[in-house]
């Protein structure tokens, strides 16, 4: 089992190197020319580091498909990394973020405007590289941009709102983050001339996949974590209504709905141990698990549609692994 551990680590690791050699070459042949400037400044988040998720998971599902040649891939494995990369910039001043991976962001180190600038900039660049595929393919992308841009105009609409509902919340991160897997997952298929069958097998398990990734992320904040690169409780202190919160003002009665809610209302350091035992006594936490564990076996339901590989023993250690980032 150790072996087995330490051999899926080293392919991920390998494929996050495949993936920063080409971003780095595609990133210094771009200084070179008339954008230079443009992407100088992009390059410092770009750059910044990073998991490196979604190109990972579209080079593991082209094998998966049986894609063989992963230069046909790589260039929309860049796209929807500096696709994501923009629209971290972009919510970072939004947020009025000053921290990224534990280094300043963008607007902290320059200005809100050249932050803009260069998020605008890793869009273009981008669609550029994503624009050299099919149809199809080019659609989806654009699609699934979309849908972040929806998804975040609900989010903003429900900034502090106590009557979220979970539908309300599946649909905002559907969009902002389900939905990048998915689109990343679908498309490494249809690079690598899967059938429909596959194709939808590998766009479910992106979706499920992304999915319990965002909820994790919703229980990291709560209980505070430093990879997160922000302090505990960022996500309540900005208003975003995460998935223990919605529990837990569902599941709460009487006082302790009233307390729960001026918590929410006026979060502060202070308060994250109370608001700790308000979501405990309702099971709001262990809830959210339980939701992780039902997406991520039906993430595991849809690998299993495909014959034993290597890509697919590395995509079911790597589902696994997304449980336990917050055990």
């Amino acid at each position: 089992m150790m072996q087995a551990e330490e051999d899926h680590i080293a392919l991920l690791e390998q494929k996050r190197d495949e993936v920063e050699v080409a971003l780095l070459a595609h990133v210094e042949a771009a200084e070179s020319g008339i954008n230079s400037e443009a992407m100088t400044l992009a390059r410092e988040v770009l750059l910044a580091g990073g998991k490196r998720w979604r190109p990972i998971l579209m080079l593991l599902s082209y094998s998966l498909a049986g894609g063989s040649d992963e230069e046909e891939i790589m260039p929309l494995c860049l796209a929807f990394e500096m696709i994501h990369t923009a629209t971290l910039v972009h919510d970072d001043i939004n947020d009025g973020a000053k921290f990224r991976r534990n280094v300043p962001t963008l607007h902290e180190s320059y200005d809100s405007a050249r932050a803009l600038i260069a998020g605008d900039y890793l869009f273009v660049e981008g669609f550029g590289l994503g624009g050299r595929y099919d149809e199809q393919i080019v659609k989806l992308v654009a699609g699934y941009c979309a849908r972040i841009a929806s998804a975040e105009l609900m989010q903003l609409d429900h900034v502090g709102n106590l009557a979220t509902t979970p539908d309300d919340y599946y649909k905002i991160i559907s969009g902002k983050t389900a939905g990048p897997f998915e689109a990343a997952c679908t498309t490494a298929a249809l690079v690598a001339g899967a059938s429909q069958t596959e194709v939808d097998a590998l766009g479910r398990f992106g979706l499920e996949l992304g999915l319990a990734f965002q909820i994790v992320d919703d229980l990291l904040d709560l209980e505070g974590d430093d990879r997160l690169g922000k302090p505990r409780g960022t996500d309540v202190i900005e208003g975003k209504m995460t998935l223990p919160l919605i529990h837990a003002l569902t599941m709460s009665h009487g006082d302790d709905r009233r307390r729960l809610a001026e918590v929410i209302d006026n979060y502060e350091e202070e308060l994250w141990g109370e608001l700790t035992i308000l979501l405990g006594r309702v099971g709001s936490l262990d809830y959210a698990r339980v939701l992780t564990t039902n997406h991520l076996e039906r993430a595991l339901g849809a690998l299993l549609e495909f014959p034993k590989s290597e890509a697919r023993d590395a995509l079911e250690w790597l589902t696994r692994q997304v449980m336990e980032r917050h055990e």
